[in-house]
């Protein structure tokens, strides 16, 4: 279901609750089982941009893939200075997307003028969408953007060709069009808030031709809150259809994660890194958490924490918003089992500039003052 804003505001920043507290044993922190893979992943956040003024400090713009229709899941929107992503935005389910200064690392929060933080953050970046096995058109921000132009025009996403795995599946070319016709039906139906027969057009488009792998995806997307066990089977089906088709891996993933089956997670998450080897955040997430676990539970030795610890930097590095939360908490936690208790110290306290103020970064404090705790008794 499209989450709409309860404000006017900007491009969706998720920067949801934390990894749960973590306790000491003797052989170091042991983590609780995150929140942060249940039940969706980062495309499943909108920003509905529709109804929302426009002033000095926002910029809009349009995505449109070629020869696709836009996808019922969001898409990530990167604004990349020197080299580095600035600012994340999401699609709206008409492609739509918003830039704010809000969001922009480094400006100074709602104060002064939006529109000058716009300007001395943003002016000269490039703008451009990511979605696996396509190519993004960009768009440079100029001063006539900030000044005259808030619309910043249209990015599209090309087909990448060769591409070893894609997130929208090839295999809706020759699809029957009554199948078809059922999943737009479904499509327009979720996106206006009209849940109740999106299911069942769905399990008709699927009966009516079992090759078309994006229904298959978004029926177990349906159903994996309710039922899990059918919802896998549905995302299994569209491997089968489409073994390119790289969202479905990462929904049995966090299927394997809320169910902490972590043999799963390891097997299936690595044969997603097969399928994509640049990975997104939740697969290499899930990857450094289910390492993480087998070597505390025994089951792998400790000399894997070290793929553990790439694993989770990856994931971060993908994801410089912090879409997925908990990853840099997760990261400290895998440093602090290899007793580099500096580094991990360093990681959490970098969470409390992003991390929402009240609970979870009290959370995040708690876990500093144990980690200083082990970290003084080690140098006894």
């Amino acid at each position: 279901m499209t989450m709409k804003p309860s404000v006017p505001l900007i491009s969706i920043l998720i920067l949801s609750p934390c990894l749960a507290a973590f306790s000491q044993t003797s052989n170091g922190p042991v983590i609780n089982h995150p929140d942060s893979m249940q039940g969706s992943n980062v495309y499943s956040y909108y920003s509905d941009t529709g109804g929302i003024g426009v002033n000095g400090g926002t910029l809009v713009g349009k995505l449109s893939i070629a020869g696709d229709p836009l996808i019922w899941d969001a898409i990530p929107i990167n604004v990349t200075c020197l080299g580095k992503v600035a600012l994340t935005s999401y699609s709206d389910p008409k492609g739509g997307f918003l830039l704010s200064a809000t969001n922009v690392n480094g400006a100074l929060s709602l104060q002064g003028d939006s529109k000058r933080q716009m300007e001395t953050h943003l002016e000269g970046c490039t703008v451009t969408a990511s979605l696996t096995g396509f190519t993004s058109s960009s768009i440079t921000l100029t001063n006539r953007n900030f000044r005259d132009a808030a619309d910043i025009g249209t990015i599209t996403l090309t087909r990448e060709a060769g591409a070893r795995s894609t997130a929208l599946s090839t295999s809706s070319e020759g699809i029957s069009p009554k199948a078809l016709k059922l999943y737009e039906k479904a499509r327009v139906d979720w996106q206006t808030q009209k849940p109740d027969n999106v299911e069942g057009d769905l399990q008709q488009a699927v009966e009516i031709d079992p090759r078309f792998a994006e229904a298959w995806y978004q029926l177990g997307r349906r159903q994996e809150e309710v039922h899990p066990e059918e919802a896998r089977k549905d995302f299994e089906k569209a491997i089968a259809v489409d073994p390119q088709f790289i969202r479905p891996y990462e929904q049995i993933v966090v299927l394997d994660s809320q169910q902490a089956k972590w043999k799963d997670v390891l097997a299936d998450a690595g044969q997603a890194l097969k399928v994509d080897p640049h990975g997104t955040p939740q697969i290499w997430y899930a990857y450094a958490e289910g390492i993480l676990k087998a070597c505390l539970s025994g089951a792998l030795p400790d000399s894997k924490l070290k793929i553990a610890e790439t694993s989770a930097t990856n994931a971060l590095h993908l994801d410089p918003q912090h879409s997925v939360p908990g990853t840099e908490q997760l990261l400290a936690l895998i440093l602090a089992q290899e007793k580099n208790y500096t580094a991990a110290i360093d990681h959490l306290k970098n969470c409390l500039t992003y991390v929402p103020k009240g609970e979870d970064s009290d959370l995040v404090k708690q876990q500093i003052a144990k980690m200083e705790q082990l970290q003084a008794s080690a140098q006894k």
